[in-house]
């Protein structure tokens, strides 16, 4: 990518435009807002690009509970350049192509340094404040001068955000800035759970439920695994001609399975069920599926999709005790500092496939044209330019 250059605003406040919520379920409104210089362990990025997420919408939607907050900027899937630092940054500097993550990873804490998960002790519980370190503390102001609330410590629907060092990854240059900006979320998701919360193994056989950026991640990356049989879940037929594209081999769709239950066909298909299926929308009676999906005494499930409601699961205890398994997972198990740079370098290498995801490309200003299109079903990942 071209180098870019900024004017003196080091310790100043920006002005710059940002897609505001008002209120949940409004569409957003183009406004110039100001951005706040970095304070400690913080950095100023400039967004080249963001694209659309299903959990944006879930938070767009959020009318009560202590995480519906507005005025609000959303998104936080995106790439972006540092602009300027705050005291004690490290591994930074003006210039630097980098990738906001809402997964923090500290590398001090007890988690970050070991082997077993991607959990960040020090940081991770805590999905509450505007920023990291500060509480509720904003670095976005409206044109009156009221706060503007972030989203998970990331807010990409502005030319200009603040990210703390820990939810900032700095990534190779040479990677196509809307290529890199799938892997700050739902690619990267699907792909890690794959390869490092399931292990999946040559031959084994797959299903997938929900065919969407994350879902298809999960094919690509068991078809990169060898999988023999990858099956695709979802009530868009569409979506089984795209996930060809990606290893999936065969499509339930759950709206045509008459009396039986999703799994009683996919045991039927595989011959007791399949070695591992993954959940990837977030509805309570589909993680039951899938769990029940699985083969007797090896079947291992893993949850990636985030529910709206927190409600409970039914699981039989005696289908635990016969050697089933299940188990969840933010951001695919990955450390962001450590596991994106590889996935970067793997797509350089050719060894990764991260074409199909993008299916639209809009200006900033069009982004309530783009959650029409997420909200109908109509794309995978739409990109938004900041400067197109």
């Amino acid at each position: 990518m071209d180098k870019i250059t900024f004017s003196s605003n080091e310790g100043k406040p920006i002005r710059c435009k940002a897609a505001v919520c008002r209120k949940a379920g409004e569409a957003f409104v183009i406004e110039e807002i100001q951005v706040d210089p970095p304070q400690a362990y913080e950095v100023r990025i400039k967004i080249l690009c963001t694209s659309l997420c299903h959990t944006d919408v879930t938070f767009w939607k959020l009318d009560s509970g202590p995480l519906a907050r507005f005025p609000r900027i959303l998104g936080h899937e995106a790439v972006g350049v540092v602009e300027s630092i705050g005291e004690n940054v490290d591994g930074f500097k003006q210039g630097d192509v980098v990738l906001p993550v809402f997964h923090p990873q500290c590398e001090e804490c007890k988690d970050c340094k070991s082997s077993k998960s991607n959990w960040c002790a020090r940081f991770a519980d805590d999905f509450l404040p505007n920023t990291r370190r500060y509480g509720m503390a904003s670095r976005f102001k409206d044109s009156s001068g009221q706060d503007i609330h972030h989203l998970i410590f990331v807010s990409s629907f502005t030319e200009y955000t603040v990210i703390d060092i820990a939810h900032l990854v700095k990534i190779s240059p040479e990677i196509p800035v809307d290529k890199a900006a799938l892997l700050s979320c739902g690619v990267a998701t699907g792909l890690g759970a794959v390869w490092k919360v399931a292990d999946v193994e040559e031959g084994s056989t797959v299903a997938i439920f929900g065919i969407g950026a994350v879902g298809l991640a999960v094919a690509e990356a068991a078809r990169l695994r060898g999988a023999a049989k990858i099956i695709g879940v979802d009530l868009n037929p569409d979506k089984f001609e795209i996930g060809k594209r990606f290893g999936i081999t065969d499509f339930v769709n759950s709206a045509l399975c008459k009396e039986k239950t999703i799994s009683q066909v996919i045991k039927e298909m595989t011959g007791g069920g399949v070695d591992y299926s993954f959940e990837c929308i977030g509805l309570e009676p589909l993680m039951e599926e899938a769990f029940n999906s699985t083969r007797t005494g090896s079947g291992k499930t893993v949850i990636l999709g985030m529910t709206k409601h927190r409600l409970p699961i039914s699981l039989a205890s005696h289908d635990i005790l016969r050697g089933r398994t299940i188990c969840g997972t933010l951001f695919g198990g990955l450390k962001p500092k450590l596991d994106i740079p590889i996935l970067v370098d793997r797509y350089l290498k050719k060894e990764l496939n991260l074409d199909g995801f993008i299916t639209h490309e809009l200006r900033f200003e069009e982004i309530n044209k783009a959650f029409d299109l997420l909200m109908e079903g109509s794309t995978i990942r739409c990109v938004l330019w900041m400067d197109k």
